[in-house]
């Protein structure tokens, strides 16, 4: 036996299993892939349901059009909050493919976001996840599982709202992300889609397979199968013009050469 085996054939058995030390500088190990998408799934299947069952609870609690909305975007708002600050730490809590997609860009031009490995897991878990909250929502109020929305909205002044109210979510994560404040996430977030309910034509549906899944159910939430295209192409649209804003406004610091003023 050599003196080294000696030495530790003769130190205690605590210190002979205590466990390497990662370094300093080492990333923290990552979630693995299928929990993430797993997390976007189930994260999205309960958003629709809270936005579809809410609605659906509304209009039987009452016939006024602005109660409804109102219960609809406070179930939304606090609902959200929840899902944000559960499942953030575990996928980031997307729910949504144009921030999925914002996030993938920023990371191809060297900011922090997805890779496409990660995108490809998460849009048709999102996809998926809405279709399902839709057909969740209907069955626990004893409505048909599917059942194609009536409710028109192509007109032009709604695609409009969508472009602002996706402009508006996708600026606002990407600036909280640059000026490290994403633990403000859960609260900021759905204060703004909360407010954005109100302030759009739309009633800021900014979500692409959210979109998809109201178009599952026809009650108060719902949207005709005719009118999803528009609406997801102005939300890309918005999305583009969100990622530009957040370009313009959050740019990088650039350091001050001495003997210059800032």
């Amino acid at each position: 036996m050599t003196p080294a085996e000696a030495a530790e054939e003769s130190a205690p058995a605590t210190a002979r299993r205590r466990p390497i030390e990662p370094a300093p500088d080492a990333a923290p190990p990552r979630t693995p892939l299928i929990a993430r998408a797993a997390a976007e799934l189930i994260g999205t299947a309960l958003l629709v349901a809270i936005v579809v069952g809410s609605g659906i609870q509304a209009t039987q609690l009452t016939k006024d059009v602005g109660l409804q909305l109102l219960a609809n975007s406070t179930a939304t708002v606090l609902g959200l909050g929840v899902l944000i600050l559960l499942f953030g730490p575990v996928s980031g809590a997307h729910f949504n493919p144009v921030v999925t997609l914002a996030e993938w860009w920023t990371a191809r031009r060297g900011g922090a976001g997805v890779t496409m490995r990660e995108a490809a897991a998460y849009l048709p878990a999102q996809l998926a996840g809405a279709i399902g909250g839709a057909i969740l929502a209907d069955a626990m109020f004893g409505r048909p599982l599917v059942e194609w929305s009536t409710h028109d909205r192509s007109a032009g002044h709604l695609l409009l709202g969508e472009v602002v109210a996706t402009a508006g979510l996708i600026l606002l994560i990407l600036g909280l992300a640059r000026t490290d404040r994403l633990r403000f996430a859960p609260v900021a977030v759905a204060s703004y889609v909360g407010a954005a309910y109100w302030f759009t034509s739309s009633t800021s549906f900014a979500n692409p397979a959210v979109t998809v899944g109201r178009a599952f159910t026809d009650t108060f939430a719902g949207i005709a199968p005719g009118s999803v295209a528009g609406f997801v192409g102005m939300q890309l649209i918005g999305a583009v013009v969100g990622l530009a804003l957040a370009a313009l406004i959050f740019l990088p610091e650039r350091p001050v050469k001495r003997g210059t003023r800032p």
